[in-house]
């Protein structure tokens, strides 16, 4: 009998495997679907939301009537997911994304709870930003939430130009400051070693490369670097795609010191000239440090250096209002280092 079983087997279990498969695939395209038909619907009701109050003498005021008054209506027939509150997100979801081809070659991969997620975000242009980078990042909800709580689009060295109307240069669309290294697992007050430090982000990698950014691909960890006159060896080095070149980081704990900034620059280089080869971009170094300085950004060969960088990182997550006041406190020092591009985004603004 075991043997007729196991014949069996041998013979069907590739079909049986193509069956699972095709229905494993009939379900994730029957939920995408039935998730595009909700995002559209609820698009869609905002967009007659919208074209009623249009309608009205006095907007504001005619706008909170109307939307009670439906609620009150579909709620008789449909039940509680048509509250006031819902629908005013169906009415933001329009205004945000009003063109429906947008919505659905570009941000069709998107969940419903990924849209209602960023409608919590208060300032538009950043609003627009994570439901891009949601949809061409694949972003989970999760990852998503994250990102938002993190403040990860404001924390862009240089997300004022992020827009179409200021855009900046490649590499500052990726960089950011501070480092959100929560994922970590330091606890307030551990005392750790940068051996410690390298070894948590080895282990917490897929994390750390998220946020990094877009394109990063690890390729070693104390990568040797032999010279006629000496070795060196490089904490992390990693392959972005978008930018077609390495990225160096250099880990280091306490304040950033002109000899960390001088040893990346002597990388950086050793790396152009020994690493990189024909397509390859120039190298890019970072000193991710537990603590940026002013005079360093504004006197050492930071300033102005578009392939150096010093970053900060943080292993326990601040309030809101704190992260925002570090954010504020970390631009400046980059603007010290890239003067130019604080005089750009003035000019821009004006």
């Amino acid at each position: 009998m075991a043997d007729n079983k196991n014949e069996l087997s041998n013979a069907y279990q590739p079909m049986v495997d193509d069956i699972k498969e095709i229905i494993e695939e009939g379900r994730n395209k029957a939920y995408s679907s039935v998730n595009s038909i909700m995002t559209m619907t609820y698009w869609n009701i905002g967009r007659r939301i919208v074209e009623e109050e249009q309608r009205g003498q006095e907007r504001a005021q005619y706008g909170k009537k109307l939307i009670k008054y439906l609620s009150e209506q579909l709620q008789l027939t449909y039940g509680g997911g048509f509250s006031e509150r819902y629908l005013a997100y169906f009415r933001k979801f329009y205004l945000t994304v009003p063109n429906p081809e947008i919505l659905q070659t570009h941000l069709q991969n998107l969940s419903w709870s990924h849209i209602l997620m960023t409608l919590r975000v208060g300032d538009e242009t950043a609003r627009r930003w994570y439901l891009t980078n949601a949809s061409t990042q694949g972003w989970s909800v999760k990852q998503l939430s994250r990102n938002i709580s993190t403040q990860y689009y404001e924390r862009h060295y240089a997300a004022p130009q992020l827009t179409e109307a200021k855009k900046a240069p490649d590499k500052l669309e990726i960089l950011k400051t501070p480092v959100m290294a929560e994922f970590l697992g330091f606890k307030m007050e551990e005392s750790y070693s940068e051996s410690d430090l390298e070894s948590s982000i080895i282990s917490h990698l897929q994390e750390f490369l998220m946020e990094m950014g877009k394109g990063f691909a690890f390729v070693a960890r104390q990568q040797h670097i032999r010279t006629e006159a000496d070795d060196y060896y490089i904490d992390l080095v990693f392959y972005n795609v978008v930018l077609k070149c390495y990225v160096l980081i250099d880990l280091k704990i306490g304040k950033v010191t002109h000899q960390d900034v001088g040893q990346m620059d002597m990388y950086v280089r050793m790396y152009d000239e020994l690493k990189c080869t024909e397509g390859d971009n120039p190298t890019l170094g970072i000193v991710l440090c537990s603590e940026t300085d002013q005079d360093i950004a504004r006197y050492s060969i930071l300033k102005d250096n578009e392939h150096l960088f010093a970053t900060k990182y943080k292993l326990n997550l601040p309030s809101e209002e704190q992260l925002k006041v570090e954010i504020e406190r970390q631009k400046e020092i980059f603007y010290m280092q890239h003067p130019a591009l604080k005089e750009k985004e003035g000019e821009a603004d004006e």
